[in-house]
């Protein structure tokens, strides 16, 4: 007699995750990494940073993509995605969107609710656990928010990694299954807290899943666990 599983809802994030992997395959042939994105569960999501630190958990507000943030700016609003049909445009507002927070103006929930908002409706290729695991957990979030602690993020540049453009040259049609494009994105995440005039500052970079249908703008699918250069 077949066992059920006991963890349906987890057997369907791993079907989701697989799907969207599948998705970036069949461009991404040599990303570095794609086989354990297609089957790792919750167990296996990237980590956050230590709030204290050099840096802390990154996550997302409203951040800047060029200048210098200043610590004693108003707190940020919740991110909102962009409307636009380049996928690079969408996956560098996306990052810093994930590298940013500001503890003094939301809850860690409305955060996740705002960062879920940057997700593609097709739920087959949406993966919302990688972005979740950018997120400090809750127990993390009250850590740093009776520090008052922000962080905002200067965005350098977004480009598509090298794996993905020379598949893609090599099939041009498989892009039009999920039109899911890698773009790796690099920046600084800077921090500060309450009280403080400066605060660490930390070197980011990311490669992103990101869907634009030629008929929608760009969507977020998910955070890739590994950076394709």
């Amino acid at each position: 007699m077949s066992r059920r599983s006991s963890n349906p809802g987890g057997a369907s994030r791993v079907r989701r995750r697989a799907l969207l992997g599948t998705a970036v395959l069949v461009v991404l042939v040599a990303l570095a990494g794609l086989a354990a994105y297609l089957t790792r569960d919750g167990r296996d999501a990237p980590k956050t940073h230590e709030p204290l630190k050099s840096s802390a958990a990154p996550s997302s507000s409203t951040a800047s993509l060029s200048g210098s943030p200043s610590p004693r700016a108003r707190p940020h609003a919740l991110p909102v995605p962009p409307k636009t049909h380049d996928p690079i445009a969408f996956g560098k507002a996306a990052a810093a969107a994930l590298w940013s927070y500001d503890t003094r103006a939301y809850s860690q929930a409305e955060l996740l609710t705002a960062l879920h908002g940057w997700l593609t409706t097709e739920t087959k290729y949406a993966d919302p656990a990688s972005v979740d695991a950018v997120v400090p957990s809750r127990v993390l979030w009250k850590e740093m928010a009776a520090n008052g602690q922000f962080a905002t993020t200067t965005v350098n540049e977004g480009h598509f990694p090298d794996s993905f453009t020379q598949a893609l040259q090599a099939n041009p049609g498989t892009i039009t299954q999920a039109y899911v494009y890698a773009v790796t994105v690099s920046g600084k995440q800077s921090i500060a807290w309450n009280g403080l005039r400066a605060g660490g500052a930390e070197n980011r970079v990311t490669t992103l899943a990101v869907q634009c249908r030629p008929s929608h703008s760009c969507a977020l699918a998910g955070v890739m666990p590994s950076v394709a250069p």
